[in-house]
This record gives C-alpha cells, sequence and structure tokens, in this order.
C-alpha cells in the first residue's frame, strides 16, 4: 500500500480540523471509518455523488483527520486516533459520541 500525503502531527491546527469535522457527511464518515479502520473510501450507504465524496475525504485527509493509503484500485481509510488524542485530547471521543447520540432516535434535537 502507497500513503497518501498527510500532514505532520506538528502541523495540525483546531481550526482545520473542526472545519473536517463541521460538515454532517463528513461526520458520518468518521464515525464509519472509527468502526471499520481500513474500510475502502466508499459512500458507506450515502446517497452523495462520488465527485462529491472524494472532497469530503480530501478535505478529512488534509485537515489530518484520516490517514489514506493506495491498495490496488482502492483506497483504504484509517482515523489517526493517535495522532488527534495527542494534539487535542479527548476531541475525536467526544465528537464521535456526539454523533451516534444524534443518529439514535431517542436524541433530543
Amino acid at each position: 500500500m502507497r500513503p497518501l500525503p498527510e500532514p505532520a502531527s506538528e502541523k495540525l491546527t483546531l481550526a482545520s480540523v473542526l472545519y473536517a469535522l463541521g460538515d454532517p457527511v463528513r461526520l458520518e464518515l468518521v464515525s464509519c471509518v472509527s468502526t471499520s479502520p481500513g474500510m475502502a473510501c466508499s459512500g458507506a450507504g450515502l446517497e452523495v455523488p462520488k465527485s462529491t465524496l472524494t472532497n469530503h475525504w480530501r478535505i478529512l485527509r488534509e485537515a489530518g483527520v484520516v490517514r489514506m493509503a493506495v491498495d490496488g484500485r482502492c483506497r483504504r481509510v484509517w482515523l489517526r486516533t493517535d495522532v488527534l488524542g495527542t494534539q487535542f485530547p479527548g476531541l475525536l471521543d467526544m465528537v464521535l459520541r456526539l454523533t451516534e447520540n444524534e443518529s439514535t432516535p431517542t436524541a433530543v434535537h
């Protein structure tokens, strides 16, 4: 597998990470990756045009939220939990927990 470029851990900024996590589609993608590390960059059941999905993955990768690698004809993706946990302790856990709560039918809106 060939890794795609990603920012070094010391180059991550809170603003870029929060921007990347600030879109409902990207939050859904992050949630999917958290439960299926190394998954292929697919639509994950989302009804989003492929070009839009590609853009969402790029934003997540360039912000340092995910790590991607080319594996033959597909790209595999992982959350950068180690880096995010060091740079922004508790942020990813909180975002994933809140995202999970929002998607449950019992969540208060």
